[in-house]
């Protein structure tokens, strides 16, 4: 694809709430996007990954970011902050990553023309927590995000067909989607490596959290050790105390401390894990495409996974690899016993797993997609905002609806004008939010004079 020449270098500012997160999963489309010409920008809380964000000469941009909390007051001076750095980038596209920046960052970009691309990396701890706060905060995503995500300059980015489906529940246009699956793999820098010897080891590398499926993957383990089977488990990553479905660290020093059970914390080095490995297990809740297992199929290594959004994209049942239940340590026992006892179908495995991510989901053919669809959002936006649907000939006039009974207080008389005035507005097709914008902003009005 041709890219647009100009003196100036088109501005692309991505925003994520940490500088590790930008790094793990943004790193190979921001990648792309510089050698297609962008200047680079990254807003994001900085704690250790300054040095490797401007090492790839990356204009860094430090943003007030609070993980965990659920305060809107702590939001202030986090979208203030971002809103000063797009003043001061002003840049031709922002790319929000995570659900967190999506909200915070729409809210910034209020009042300013650039397009957005809202990268949903995976839907987390809200969509697998049950507790009634999560509920609570599920519901009001309802509210919240087809407000901020169906604006016309906002297209939102999904990895998965189960995300998809999940933001549609929550009222996010399938025009406003697209599915680009994950950001890539560097298939050059990582290659197929040999089984190491010794006892059949699997590893798991991930931030250690309950929806991450690490206990039920320590239980597995137990189960195995307890038949007599030398089952061997490598896990490489660290606590995230941020997050509500973290482990303690008491619990993976204790885990650390039984037998065949290696806890590294966080490594630099992938390529030493997966060599140290005879497959990777992740019988992570839900993910959005998980880099981890793209890395381990990329080395060959076969992988065992939970039936759930994300992780089937990349573990194909018979072909790749192997899918339990979610949360059912004895069907992930019994997985892993399979592949440890047959050779033979972990090279199977392994060398379908290596031709699934170079010939699909490489860092080359991500970062083409994305850098396509940056390139549609500068060069040709009226394509991509509105979709191409027949117009029907504009009418005059306007119709106004009143009740006594609409605002401020809900009852069945809001509930029926509303649907009218939502059919009313989709009838003109393209300008349907604002219609019904302006049919809310009257029958309220109409129901003050009176």
């Amino acid at each position: 694809m041709n890219h647009a020449t100009t003196d100036t270098p088109r501005r692309l500012l991505y925003v994520a709430n940490e500088d590790f997160a930008f790094l793990l999963n943004r790193l190979p489309m921001a990648r792309a996007a510089r050698q297609a010409g962008f200047e680079v920008h990254v807003a994001t809380r900085v704690n250790k990954g300054a040095e490797a964000i401007e090492a790839e000469g990356f204009i860094l941009h430090r943003i007030p970011f609070q993980r965990g909390g659920l305060s809107p007051f702590a939001a202030i001076p986090t979208i203030l902050a971002l809103r000063r750095v797009e003043k001061q980038v002003k840049p031709q596209i922002v790319h929000h990553s995570g659900l967190q920046c999506c909200v915070y960052g729409s809210i910034a970009a209020v009042g300013r023309k650039f397009p957005r691309v809202n990268a949903i990396t995976g839907l987390g701890y809200i969509f697998t927590s049950t507790t009634w706060r999560t509920r609570l905060l599920k519901e009001s995503m309802k509210w919240i995000l087809p407000g901020l995500l169906n604006r016309r300059r906002s297209l939102v980015l999904v990895q998965n067909p189960d995300d998809r489906a999940a933001l549609d529940d929550l009222g996010i246009k399938q025009e406003r989607m697209v599915l680009i699956p994950g950001s890539g793999v560097d298939t050059d820098a990582l290659q197929p490596l040999p089984e190491p010897a010794g006892p059949i080891t699997f590893g798991f590398a991930g931030r250690l959290l309950t929806d991450k499926g690490i206990r039920a993957l320590v239980a597995a383990q137990t189960i195995l050790r307890n038949q007599g089977e030398d089952a061997n488990l490598i896990i490489a990553g660290n606590l995230d105390p941020a997050n509500p479905a973290s482990v303690s660290q008491e619990e993976v020093e204790e885990w650390s401390r039984r037998p065949g059970i290696t806890w590294l914390g966080h490594i630099e080095d992938i390529v030493s894990l997966w060599r140290s490995c005879h497959f990777a297990v992740l019988p992570s809740h839900r993910e959005g495409l998980p880099g981890s297992l793209l890395e381990a199929a990329a080395c060959g290594r076969p992988m065992i996974a939970s039936d759930a959004p994300g992780c089937r994209e990349i573990v194909v049942e018979g072909r790749t690899g192997l899918l339990v239940p979610i949360e059912d340590p004895v069907a992930l026992a019994q997985a892993i016993l399979k592949l440890a006892r047959s050779p033979g179908l972990r090279a199977q495995y392994g060398n379908a797993a290596r031709e699934l991510v170079v010939g699909k989901l490489s860092a080359k053919i991500i970062g083409n997609s994305i850098v396509q669809l940056y390139d549609r959002l500068t060069i040709e936006p009226p394509a991509i905002y509105r979709p191409a649907i027949a117009r029907r000939p504009r009418r005059a006039g306007k119709i106004v609806l009143v009740s006594q009974h609409y605002a401020p207080f809900p009852s069945t008389t809001s509930g029926y004008m509303t649907d009218i005035a939502t059919a009313l507005a989709q009838r003109n097709r393209g300008r349907g939010d604002l219609q019904l914008a302006r049919f809310r902003f009257e029958i309220s009005a109409e129901t003050r004079r009176a």
